[in-house]
Protein backbone atom coordinates (compact mmCIF):
# COMPACT_ATOMS: atom_id res chain seq x y z
CA UNK A 1 0.00 0.00 0.00
CA UNK A 2 1.22 3.44 -0.95
CA UNK A 3 1.62 5.51 2.20
CA UNK A 4 0.74 9.15 2.18
CA UNK A 5 0.42 12.18 4.74
CA UNK A 6 -2.39 11.56 7.09
CA UNK A 7 -4.09 8.88 4.79
CA UNK A 8 -3.81 6.05 6.84
CA UNK A 9 -7.41 4.02 5.66
CA UNK A 10 -7.38 0.49 4.20
CA UNK A 11 -7.43 0.68 0.84
CA UNK A 12 -10.39 -0.73 -0.77
CA UNK A 13 -10.87 -2.26 -4.78
CA UNK A 14 -14.36 -2.80 -6.43
CA UNK A 15 -14.04 -4.86 -9.75
CA UNK A 16 -16.01 -2.82 -12.23
CA UNK A 17 -16.28 -5.13 -15.32
CA UNK A 18 -12.69 -6.11 -14.76
CA UNK A 19 -11.42 -2.68 -13.68
CA UNK A 20 -10.79 -1.75 -10.15
CA UNK A 21 -12.16 1.14 -8.46
CA UNK A 22 -10.74 2.28 -5.24
CA UNK A 23 -12.64 3.44 -2.14
CA UNK A 24 -12.03 3.88 1.49
CA UNK A 25 -14.84 2.77 3.80
CA UNK A 26 -14.12 3.84 7.31
CA UNK A 27 -15.96 3.94 10.70
CA UNK A 28 -20.08 3.30 11.69
CA UNK A 29 -23.02 4.89 11.93
CA UNK A 30 -24.89 7.31 8.81
CA UNK A 31 -22.99 7.00 5.69
CA UNK A 32 -21.56 9.70 4.29
CA UNK A 33 -20.23 9.63 0.77
CA UNK A 34 -17.28 11.88 -0.45
CA UNK A 35 -16.66 12.49 -3.91
CA UNK A 36 -13.56 14.08 -5.22
CA UNK A 37 -13.17 16.31 -8.62
CA UNK A 38 -10.30 17.11 -10.89
CA UNK A 39 -7.30 16.52 -10.56
CA UNK A 40 -7.48 15.21 -6.81
CA UNK A 41 -8.51 11.79 -5.34
CA UNK A 42 -9.96 10.58 -1.72
CA UNK A 43 -6.45 11.99 -0.58
CA UNK A 44 -8.30 15.28 -0.54
CA UNK A 45 -10.98 13.92 1.81
CA UNK A 46 -8.14 12.58 4.41
CA UNK A 47 -8.48 15.54 7.38
CA UNK A 48 -12.73 15.19 7.10
CA UNK A 49 -12.24 11.07 7.25
CA UNK A 50 -10.44 10.75 10.08
CA UNK A 51 -12.61 13.20 11.71
CA UNK A 52 -16.29 12.29 11.12
CA UNK A 53 -15.34 8.35 10.97
CA UNK A 54 -15.41 8.29 14.74
CA UNK A 55 -19.18 8.71 14.32
CA UNK A 56 -20.10 7.86 10.53
CA UNK A 57 -19.42 5.40 8.14
CA UNK A 58 -17.42 7.52 5.57
CA UNK A 59 -17.00 6.10 1.94
CA UNK A 60 -14.46 8.16 -0.24
CA UNK A 61 -14.40 7.03 -3.71
CA UNK A 62 -11.18 7.49 -6.27
CA UNK A 63 -13.34 8.16 -10.04
CA UNK A 64 -11.87 5.64 -12.72
CA UNK A 65 -8.84 6.82 -13.80
CA UNK A 66 -7.53 8.41 -10.51
CA UNK A 67 -5.66 8.41 -7.65
CA UNK A 68 -5.37 4.60 -6.46
CA UNK A 69 -8.35 3.19 -9.45
CA UNK A 70 -7.33 1.89 -12.36
CA UNK A 71 -6.35 3.88 -15.61
CA UNK A 72 -7.43 2.43 -18.28
CA UNK A 73 -6.63 4.07 -21.90
CA UNK A 74 -9.88 3.71 -24.21
CA UNK A 75 -12.70 4.09 -21.33
CA UNK A 76 -15.97 6.25 -21.70
CA UNK A 77 -14.61 8.85 -18.95
CA UNK A 78 -18.32 10.43 -19.16
CA UNK A 79 -20.37 12.12 -16.54
CA UNK A 80 -22.56 8.99 -16.96
CA UNK A 81 -20.36 6.64 -16.64
CA UNK A 82 -19.06 8.40 -13.32
CA UNK A 83 -22.68 8.41 -12.21
CA UNK A 84 -23.18 4.95 -12.74
CA UNK A 85 -20.06 3.69 -11.38
CA UNK A 86 -21.09 4.92 -7.83
CA UNK A 87 -24.51 4.00 -7.67
CA UNK A 88 -23.02 0.46 -8.69
CA UNK A 89 -20.38 1.00 -5.58
CA UNK A 90 -23.33 1.66 -2.99
CA UNK A 91 -25.26 -0.77 -4.24
CA UNK A 92 -22.71 -3.57 -3.99
CA UNK A 93 -21.38 -1.95 -0.55
CA UNK A 94 -25.59 -2.25 0.68
CA UNK A 95 -25.66 1.87 1.27
CA UNK A 96 -29.18 2.34 1.00
CA UNK A 97 -29.32 5.76 2.54
CA UNK A 98 -26.42 8.39 2.77
CA UNK A 99 -25.33 11.82 2.97
CA UNK A 100 -22.73 13.51 0.38
CA UNK A 101 -19.78 15.50 0.57
CA UNK A 102 -19.02 17.11 -2.87
CA UNK A 103 -16.36 19.31 -4.41
CA UNK A 104 -15.73 20.09 -8.00
CA UNK A 105 -16.33 17.47 -10.35
CA UNK A 106 -18.27 15.82 -7.85
CA UNK A 107 -20.93 17.79 -7.99
CA UNK A 108 -22.09 16.79 -11.13
CA UNK A 109 -21.60 12.99 -10.28
CA UNK A 110 -22.84 13.37 -6.71
CA UNK A 111 -25.88 15.69 -7.43
CA UNK A 112 -26.69 12.42 -10.19
CA UNK A 113 -26.53 10.05 -7.37
CA UNK A 114 -29.17 11.97 -5.71
CA UNK A 115 -31.34 12.35 -9.34
CA UNK A 116 -31.37 8.55 -8.81
CA UNK A 117 -32.65 8.21 -5.41
CA UNK A 118 -33.49 11.80 -3.81
CA UNK A 119 -35.39 9.33 -1.37
CA UNK A 120 -32.09 8.22 -0.16
CA UNK A 121 -30.36 11.32 0.49
CA UNK A 122 -30.46 12.22 4.36
CA UNK A 123 -27.96 15.43 3.79
CA UNK A 124 -25.79 17.37 1.46
CA UNK A 125 -22.29 19.11 1.65
CA UNK A 126 -21.25 21.11 -2.05
CA UNK A 127 -17.83 22.96 -1.79
CA UNK A 128 -16.73 24.97 -4.91
CA UNK A 129 -18.09 22.78 -7.31
CA UNK A 130 -21.50 23.07 -9.66
CA UNK A 131 -24.22 20.75 -10.74
CA UNK A 132 -25.94 23.03 -13.62
CA UNK A 133 -24.39 24.13 -16.63
CA UNK A 134 -22.74 27.36 -17.33
CA UNK A 135 -20.08 28.79 -20.17
CA UNK A 136 -18.02 30.19 -17.83
CA UNK A 137 -14.79 28.38 -18.60
CA UNK A 138 -11.29 30.22 -17.80
CA UNK A 139 -9.19 30.34 -20.63
CA UNK A 140 -6.07 28.47 -18.74
CA UNK A 141 -8.97 25.52 -18.94
CA UNK A 142 -10.17 26.39 -22.25
CA UNK A 143 -6.80 25.64 -23.37
CA UNK A 144 -6.15 21.95 -21.79
CA UNK A 145 -9.73 21.30 -24.12
CA UNK A 146 -7.71 22.11 -27.15
CA UNK A 147 -7.62 19.04 -29.88
CA UNK A 148 -4.11 17.92 -29.38
CA UNK A 149 -2.51 20.89 -27.86
CA UNK A 150 -4.59 20.40 -24.81
CA UNK A 151 -3.67 16.71 -24.52
CA UNK A 152 -0.16 17.71 -24.98
CA UNK A 153 0.19 20.34 -22.19
CA UNK A 154 -2.34 18.14 -19.40
CA UNK A 155 -0.76 14.33 -20.34
CA UNK A 156 2.88 15.56 -20.90
CA UNK A 157 3.71 18.74 -19.08
CA UNK A 158 1.27 17.83 -16.06
CA UNK A 159 -0.31 21.02 -17.11
CA UNK A 160 -3.47 20.52 -14.70
CA UNK A 161 -2.89 18.52 -11.94
CA UNK A 162 0.64 20.68 -11.37
CA UNK A 163 -1.01 24.04 -11.34
CA UNK A 164 -3.56 23.15 -9.43
CA UNK A 165 -1.00 22.64 -6.71
CA UNK A 166 -0.83 26.21 -6.46
CA UNK A 167 -3.40 27.80 -8.49
CA UNK A 168 -6.42 25.85 -6.17
CA UNK A 169 -4.95 27.45 -2.34
CA UNK A 170 -4.39 30.37 -1.33
CA UNK A 171 -1.49 28.90 1.11
CA UNK A 172 1.31 27.53 0.38
CA UNK A 173 0.75 23.82 0.06
CA UNK A 174 3.08 21.55 1.81
CA UNK A 175 5.69 19.52 -0.28
CA UNK A 176 4.76 16.12 1.26
CA UNK A 177 0.96 17.01 0.40
CA UNK A 178 2.07 18.61 -2.64
CA UNK A 179 3.76 15.40 -3.87
CA UNK A 180 0.65 12.84 -2.60
CA UNK A 181 -1.82 14.88 -4.86
CA UNK A 182 0.50 14.64 -7.59
CA UNK A 183 1.47 10.85 -7.30
CA UNK A 184 -1.46 9.19 -8.43
CA UNK A 185 -0.63 11.46 -12.55
CA UNK A 186 3.18 10.31 -12.75
CA UNK A 187 2.81 9.77 -16.40
CA UNK A 188 1.15 10.15 -19.87
CA UNK A 189 -0.61 7.04 -19.29
CA UNK A 190 -2.17 7.94 -15.59
CA UNK A 191 -3.06 11.53 -16.53
CA UNK A 192 -5.77 10.14 -19.05
CA UNK A 193 -8.56 11.10 -16.84
CA UNK A 194 -6.69 14.36 -15.42
CA UNK A 195 -7.63 15.61 -19.28
CA UNK A 196 -11.09 13.71 -19.96
CA UNK A 197 -12.44 15.22 -17.07
CA UNK A 198 -11.61 18.68 -18.71
CA UNK A 199 -12.70 17.21 -21.80
CA UNK A 200 -15.89 16.19 -21.00
CA UNK A 201 -17.08 19.46 -19.74
CA UNK A 202 -20.70 20.21 -21.65
CA UNK A 203 -20.12 24.14 -22.84
CA UNK A 204 -23.19 23.19 -25.66
CA UNK A 205 -25.77 21.35 -26.70
CA UNK A 206 -24.20 19.43 -28.92
CA UNK A 207 -21.32 17.80 -26.17
CA UNK A 208 -21.92 14.16 -25.36
CA UNK A 209 -22.35 14.85 -21.57
CA UNK A 210 -24.54 18.13 -22.52
CA UNK A 211 -28.02 16.06 -22.14
CA UNK A 212 -27.26 14.26 -18.92
CA UNK A 213 -25.94 17.52 -17.40
CA UNK A 214 -29.61 18.83 -18.04
CA UNK A 215 -30.99 16.46 -16.56
CA UNK A 216 -29.00 16.66 -13.74
CA UNK A 217 -29.87 20.59 -13.07
CA UNK A 218 -33.41 19.86 -13.95
CA UNK A 219 -33.62 17.47 -11.12
CA UNK A 220 -32.26 20.00 -8.57
CA UNK A 221 -36.08 21.45 -7.84
CA UNK A 222 -37.23 17.53 -7.69
CA UNK A 223 -34.15 17.44 -4.48
CA UNK A 224 -35.25 20.74 -3.26
CA UNK A 225 -38.86 19.63 -3.15
CA UNK A 226 -37.34 16.26 -0.82
CA UNK A 227 -36.21 19.39 2.04
CA UNK A 228 -32.58 17.60 1.99
CA UNK A 229 -30.17 20.09 3.87
CA UNK A 230 -28.03 21.25 2.10
CA UNK A 231 -24.90 23.09 3.43
CA UNK A 232 -22.81 25.17 0.96
CA UNK A 233 -19.02 25.88 1.71
CA UNK A 234 -17.25 28.39 -0.75
CA UNK A 235 -13.80 29.41 -0.91
CA UNK A 236 -13.77 33.08 -2.46
CA UNK A 237 -10.57 33.49 -4.34
CA UNK A 238 -11.53 30.12 -6.78
CA UNK A 239 -10.47 31.15 -10.35
CA UNK A 240 -12.71 28.54 -11.83
CA UNK A 241 -15.47 27.97 -9.73
CA UNK A 242 -16.18 31.45 -8.47
CA UNK A 243 -18.47 33.18 -7.01
CA UNK A 244 -21.37 33.38 -9.62
CA UNK A 245 -21.44 29.82 -9.17
CA UNK A 246 -22.09 30.28 -5.42
CA UNK A 247 -24.99 32.82 -5.98
CA UNK A 248 -26.74 29.99 -8.18
CA UNK A 249 -26.01 27.70 -5.80
CA UNK A 250 -28.39 29.74 -3.41
CA UNK A 251 -31.02 30.64 -6.20
CA UNK A 252 -31.55 26.91 -6.56
CA UNK A 253 -31.26 25.98 -2.86
CA UNK A 254 -32.40 29.59 -1.03
CA UNK A 255 -32.78 27.84 2.95
CA UNK A 256 -29.30 26.08 2.40
CA UNK A 257 -26.93 27.06 5.28
CA UNK A 258 -23.61 28.84 3.95
CA UNK A 259 -20.41 29.32 5.01
CA UNK A 260 -18.36 31.70 2.69
CA UNK A 261 -13.89 31.76 2.92
CA UNK A 262 -13.21 34.89 0.63
CA UNK A 263 -9.56 34.15 1.60
CA UNK A 264 -9.54 30.49 0.86
CA UNK A 265 -9.12 28.77 -2.99
CA UNK A 266 -10.55 26.36 -4.86
CA UNK A 267 -9.32 23.49 -2.67
CA UNK A 268 -11.07 24.62 0.31
CA UNK A 269 -10.47 21.71 2.74
CA UNK A 270 -6.25 22.78 2.31
CA UNK A 271 -6.45 26.68 2.73
CA UNK A 272 -9.47 26.25 5.71
CA UNK A 273 -9.33 22.46 6.79
CA UNK A 274 -9.65 23.44 10.65
CA UNK A 275 -12.81 25.69 10.18
CA UNK A 276 -14.24 23.33 7.29
CA UNK A 277 -14.11 20.22 9.36
CA UNK A 278 -15.70 21.65 12.08
CA UNK A 279 -18.37 23.65 10.43
CA UNK A 280 -19.18 19.88 8.15
CA UNK A 281 -19.12 17.87 11.50
CA UNK A 282 -21.67 19.98 12.91
CA UNK A 283 -24.02 20.05 10.17
CA UNK A 284 -24.06 16.34 10.33
CA UNK A 285 -24.59 16.06 13.84
CA UNK A 286 -27.48 18.36 14.07
CA UNK A 287 -30.52 16.80 14.09
CA UNK A 288 -32.63 16.99 10.83
CA UNK A 289 -35.21 20.20 10.89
Amino acid sequence: MILFPDYPFTSRFYDLDGLQMHYVDEGKGPVVVMLHGNPTWSFYYRNLLNRLKTSCRVIAVDHIGCGLSDKPQNYPYTLTQHIDNVLSLLSARGVQRFSLVLHDWGGAIGMGVARCFPDSIEKIVVMNTAAFRSTLIPYRIRLCRLPVVGEIVVRLFNGFAWPATFMAVSQRMDPKVKAAYLAPYDSWKNRIATHRFVVDIPLDSTHQSYRKLVEIEESLATIKSFHIPLLVLWGGRDFCFNDTFYRQWLEYFPEAETSYYPDAGHYLLEDKKDEVIQRIESFFLQEKR
